[in-house]
Parts: structure tokens; sequence; C-alpha cells
């Protein structure tokens, strides 16, 4: 297939969701999480829970970059604004989140702050040399489709050696959250979350390839299928996923064949490498804290760490206590199991970071409707 419409083709929808419930074992229930907010928005936009059969549950994932961008990242963020005076430039979505005291970086813009919304890390680049007597700082976040381009900002920063430019990194990293998901009580210990595979990332996948997740696929028996982000993709991920649960097997495959390959992108790869390192430990919302998921800036770079050079601290801050969103990125809830979900939250007014986000879970629940005709199936 070549044109987009194709993978959005109904008839072939229907054939695809025939030869799902064909070959859905009667006897057993399929539980696979879409980990990216991708797949979440296809799959509710399109109607594909509504055809599968009542035993193929799909879950939603942590995979939205601003869902689980924890509240005191974002202070961090509105702290350079209001209290350093700094021009704080990032991506649309992350002016919404909610943070402390009421505020986001929207309405500390209201308060004064100079936050600027941002198309790439470049118009961030872009700013500093417009602005030498002013810090900028670049809120960085996202997953490692993200990550390359401030990675090569900050390698053409280095070379130009701007003075005013930082960035306020927040990168964190697919692979660990996966098994942070895996490692959970809610699937290891308790049962609460059955999981028995994976739809993998498209985004990033073109980035880091496949081969990065043949390791907890082999570890912890989950097969993962990456598939793109149309709805016909989806569909055969999970025909893919249903088959190779039936033949007991846990294999990584590849059903966006025309985008990503085993090794990635070695460019990308190699500027990452180059500009960033591994975390310890990272605080994400909804997974708390997640060892080695997160990136920082090497030490060749630390001049550009907007934490080093302001001298910020991190403060854990807890969401709102009505707020299921963590318990939603875990895939231990859904949208419509949330009080708040469809009356005091809603897009025009977010109480959490998944109303916000174009990728997020309640967003598409909201924006699409399905959560008024898809039953929730009991674990």
């Amino acid at each position: 297939m070549r044109y987009v419409d194709e993978f959005r083709d109904g008839d072939t929808a229907r054939h695809l969701a025939e030869r799902i419930a064909a070959e859905a074992d009667p006897a057993r229930r399929y539980a696979f999480m879409e980990f990216c907010g991708g797949h979440t928005h296809a799959i509710a936009r399109y109607g594909v829970a509504s055809l599968l059969p009542a035993n193929v549950r799909m879950i939603h994932g942590p995979g939205c970059p601003v869902c689980v961008l924890p509240i005191g990242r974002v202070d961090q963020a509105i702290t350079l604004a209001l209290e350093h005076g700094a021009i704080v430039c990032t991506y649309g979505d992350t002016m919404r989140v909610p943070a402390s005291g009421g505020l986001s970086l929207l309405k500390a813009k209201a308060r004064g702050g100079d936050i600027r919304m941002v198309y790439s890390a470049a118009d961030a680049l872009k700013l500093a040399r417009q602005n030498p007597a002013r810090e900028v700082v670049f809120f960085a976040i996202g997953f490692e489709t993200t990550t390359p381009p401030t990675a090569l900002v900050l390698r053409q920063a280095a070379a130009e050696d701007l003075a005013n430019f930082s960035v306020l990194c927040c990168h964190v990293l697919t692979p660990a959250a996966i098994t942070h998901v895996l490692n959970s009580p809610e699937v290891a210990q308790w049962g609460t979350v059955p999981l028995d595979g994976f739809v993998g990332p498209a985004h990033v996948s073109i980035v880091i390839g496949s081969a990065p997740y043949e390791p907890f696929a082999a570890a912890y028996r989950k097969p993962v299928v990456i598939a793109g982000f149309e709805p016909l993709d989806v569909m055969q991920a999970i025909l893919m996923l249903v088959r190779q649960v039936n033949d007991g097997r846990a294999e990584v495959e590849n059903e966006f064949v025309r985008a990503v390959g085993r090794d990635g992108n070695a460019a990308a790869i190699a500027a990452m490498d180059q500009v960033f390192e591994h975390r310890e430990s990272f605080e994400w919302r909804g997974l708390g804290t997640v060892p080695d998921s997160a990136l920082r800036l090497r030490p060749a770079y630390a001049r550009f760490d907007a934490e080093q050079r302001f001298a910020l601290t991190y403060q854990p801050v807890p969401d709102h206590k009505r707020c299921e969103c963590g318990a939603i990125l875990r895939g231990v809830k859904t949208p419509s199991d949330c009080a708040l979900f469809g009356t005091v939250c809603t897009p025009d007014n977010p109480m959490g970071s998944c109303m916000v986000s174009s990728e997020g879970a309640c967003a598409a629940h909201y924006a699409y409707g399905r959560f008024k005709d898809i039953p929730v199936v009991a674990a």
C-alpha cells in the first residue's frame, strides 16, 4: 500500500477483525498494551476496540511524553521564568500541563513569565541568538523521537559557544518504561493488569529500531509487535500478537516495515550518545521513580544544563487526589473510571496531564466519545 487512505479501508478492517475473531481462542482472554499514545488515539478515533472480540482487550500504556511529565519538572520550568527571568521555550502541549498552586506554564505566562511555544528545539536556539542579553531555556521533553533534535541543537550551541542558551532536559526512554510496567506489582505480583504483549511504538522505533525491545521480550516472555499509527497497522499488529500468544512465542515483530528497521537511525543514535548520558533515576507521573529511564547532558555539555546553571532542585509533587492519570498510565484504570472525567476535567479545563496532550488517553476518549460504548473487561 502506498497511500494513507489504503491504511484506513473499512473492508480491510472488517476482514482483519474477522481474522482476529477467528484466531482468538474463545477459551482464553488476551490483554495487549498499546504503549504509545498515538496508538491510543488511533484506536479511539477509528473505533478499533469495537471491532475486536470481547476476549481481546486493549490497555492504555504510559507512552505519552506530556502525560508522564511529573508536576515537579513543570514547576522547575515555571521557576525559571518567574524567578530567574529566563525565556522558557517548549512544545505546545507542555504549556497546559497542570502544575503546583493551580499554575501551568500557560498560566505562568499570564502572570508575566516569558514563556513561549516553539515548534522545534531549533526555534529556541534561534531565540537565544536574537536575545543575547537574556537567558533562553529550552524545556526539552519527550521520548527518543524528540531527543535527537535536542542533541543537534546542543551541538550547534556548543559550536557557536552560545553563553545564554541552556536545556532543562526531561527526555525519557521507552524500553526502561516498558520494563518498569512489567515489574510493577499490578502486573508482576497482583496480576490486576494482565499483559500478554505490547503494540510497540512507531516513531520511537524509527529512531532506536526494534533491537532494544528484544531483551525484555525474551526475559519477560512478552511479545512485541511494532506498528504504525493507522487503524489497519494497529489491527494487523493485534492479529500478529494473537498468533504469537497462540503459538507460545515471545518475539519482537515489525509490522511497520515501511519505516522501522532493526538497528534504527544510526545518525540519530550517535547524536544522542554524544550529547546525553543516562540518569540513575527519574520520576514519571503514574509510574513513580524509574531507574535508568531518562537522560541528562554529558559533562562536556554541562554548561548548557539548566539544572546546573540555575542550581535547580527537584521536589516531587503529588497529583490532584481525585485525578486518576497515574492509574490510567499504568493501565490499572480507564478514563471513564475517573470521577473527574468529562465533568470537571475536560480539554478546556484539564485537571491532569492525560487530558492535556494530543496523545493522552483521556483526551482521546473525550474527543471521540468511545468511552460511551466500550465496556471495561474485568481482569
